[in-house]
């Protein structure tokens, strides 16, 4: 796992930036900072007025990674097809306000896509720092005084930690597990490219195809109708479990394993 550092991004957010390396137990460097200049640590986390942001540190590194739920890439990505393929595997038309446990939440833009299509959502995530992130992503947004976006991430609620430790907390009233088990970027876009590069350094277990099999047979083992699994097109299923159907196109596939009925 990469080493990471804690920033204050302008003179307004040191105190902040101070609190945030206490909690997550990091250092805390020099205020504005340039991360480009430096070798160690390989990469900051900045807190400022706009917000927390990771980037990358090193000459060429790529730039920051933040959570952004009102971005111009979530309100392009409203009127995509993939989010039809999403809510069909979840299952969206056959039971209204579906209870879904996001176990893989990552930055949380298929979480975001499926609270609005009207899902509660169940945000778990394990890297702290992601969580931090995603934490400030739903937070701005709820008093960005935007109603659209208000009223998503009203749906949303993140669970740090680990989704096999929600145990009796949440998954009783959940109707799907959603898995998006990490692998090589297929996007040719440069963003995509540098999150999925922040993502695999910060994860602390090296082997995430078992890490993604182990969570697919924690969720086919819960109580739920159906659990879905995200992958490439053209990949191999998971772990070798031959899905109940699947909902493909042409970059992204839907597992989907029904184990019970949405009523």
């Amino acid at each position: 796992m990469i080493t990471v550092g804690v920033a204050a991004g302008d003179g307004r957010s040191g105190v902040g930036a101070r609190a945030l390396a206490d909690r997550l137990k990091l250092p805390l460097l020099p205020t504005a900072v340039v991360a480009e200049t430096l070798q160690q640590p390989a990469a900051v986390l900045f807190i400022s007025s706009a917000g927390l942001y990771l980037q990358q540190t090193g000459k060429g590194a790529p730039g920051p990674v933040a959570v952004d739920f009102g971005n111009a890439g979530m309100r392009h990505r409203r009127r995509a097809g993939q989010n039809e393929m999403l809510g069909r595997a979840v299952g969206v038309a056959k039971k209204p306000s579906l209870q879904v446990v996001d176990a893989t939440a990552g930055l949380g833009r298929d979480s975001f896509v499926l609270a609005d299509l009207g899902c509660r959502v169940c945000l778990c995530e394990r890297n702290p720092l992601i969580t931090e992130l995603l934490m400030d992503g739903l937070a701005q947004a709820r008093v960005s005084g935007d109603t659209w976006l208000m009223q998503v991430c009203e749906r949303m609620e993140l669970y740090p930690g680990d989704a096999r430790e929600l145990g009796a907390k949440l998954m009783p009233s959940t109707d799907v597990i959603y898995l998006d088990p990490m692998f090589p970027a297929r996007s040719k876009s440069a963003s995509v490219k540098k999150e999925m590069a922040l993502f695999q350094s910060l994860l602390d277990s090296g082997d995430m195809t078992a890490d993604g099999e182990a969570l697919l047979d924690w969720s086919l083992s819960q109580e739920v109708a159906r659990v879905v699994v995200k992958r490439p097109a053209k990949a191999p299923v998971l772990a070798g479990r031959r899905p109940s159907h699947e909902i493909s196109g042409k970059a992204v596939r839907y597992d989907v394993y029904v184990l019970g009925a949405l009523v």
